[in-house]
């Protein structure tokens, strides 16, 4: 199960209260104060795991709370500090502050942390007040609350590849197709409700291909399920706009999808992409193709016939991917 939004509620810890105390010596009848500070209270730490793919486990526990500091004591001595909370999450999680919807940070990096609750200072103690003209106060200062909040947690794909196209377009077969991952394969609209991932290749020579679910028109304003599926094109290194070469239009149909991500997010544009005239072995399939071509190439977008299904003319695109991913590599 792909979960990518979740909404937890973090509490730090409140800090220790200071202590009133006074030295109590055999020979030392009124000793001065000697009350220590309160620890301070625990932070709640978020912390990037790239062992996490989902946010599912936000499902099961929304509630996160630090360490309270503990309460000074006599003799100078300071309480213990409470102790830190640390959350995993996985790459790509954006945190956002789900009242004021401020963006509160964007967790890419492995073991990056961010603190999201300051735990609260601890109390002084009576030793502290002391004065030449006070030389016994009575008064000690209590711990500070912890931060609280509430989060709004978006998970965004990180992948070198990222699969677009109308549904049926036959993105998840060819995810299948050239790398291990298994799609749930139908021959519907929206059979694929979350993005799916797959890896092709090994070492350093892998890279990751992500089929972001079917695009429809007006997906840019949250039709069909644009807003949910759009956020993932945004981390992708590379675009593959899969066609169906053999429906009626498909220039209309490449049209359509980049014409949603663009209302979206005009820099996404800028991305470089491959397009695949998927279903070549399909009637029809070559004249569409042949349209693409004449529409597409001189604009500087490759076009390569491929039927995702018997796997013709996929080796020659998976080459395309990675000189495509070398040069953006460079340009970084």
């Amino acid at each position: 199960m792909f979960v990518d939004r979740a909404r937890i509620q973090v509490k730090a810890g409140d800090g220790g209260n200071g202590a009133v105390s006074f030295r109590r010596e055999k020979f030392v009848p009124r000793g001065g104060p000697d009350g220590g500070d309160g620890g301070r209270g625990g932070s709640v730490i978020l912390v990037v795991d790239s062992r996490l793919k989902t946010l599912l486990d936000f499902r099961r526990r929304q509630h996160f709370k630090a360490g309270r500091g503990q309460d000074g004591a006599g003799k100078n001595r300071s309480g213990k500090d409470g102790e830190d909370l640390i959350v995993r999450v996985p790459p790509g999680t954006a945190v956002r502050d789900a009242e004021t919807g401020e963006e509160v940070g964007d967790m890419v990096q492995e073991d990056q942390r961010l603190v999201i609750a300051q735990g609260g200072k601890g109390g002084r103690g009576n030793a502290r007040y002391a004065t030449p003209t006070r030389r016994a106060p009575r008064t000690a200062g209590p711990g500070k609350p912890g931060e609280e909040r509430v989060l709004s947690l978006e998970l965004k794909i990180i992948a070198d590849v990222g699969l677009v196209g109308l549904p049926n377009a036959g993105k998840s077969t060819l995810l299948r197709q050239v790398t291990a991952a298994d799609p749930k394969i139908a021959p519907y609209p929206f059979t694929t409700l979350s993005p799916n991932l797959g890896v092709f290749g090994e070492g350093e020579e892998a890279f990751v291909i992500a089929d972001i679910p079917g695009l429809i028109e007006g997906a840019h304003k949250g039709k069909g399920l644009g807003h949910e599926f759009l956020r993932h094109v945004e981390r992708t290194r590379v675009l593959l706009h899969v066609v169906d070469a053999s429906s009626a239009n498909p220039v209309g149909d490449y049209n359509t999808v980049e014409r949603e991500i663009a209302l979206y997010s005009p820099g996404l544009l800028e991305k470089p992409r491959l397009v695949a005239a998927n279903k070549a072995d399909l009637p029809g399939s070559s004249e569409g193709t042949m349209r693409l071509q004449e529409e597409l190439e001189h604009r500087g977008i490759p076009v390569l016939p491929i039927s995702a299904l018997t796997g013709e003319g996929v080796f020659p695109l998976v080459n395309g991917l990675k000189r495509l991913l070398d040069q953006d590599t460079r340009k970084g």
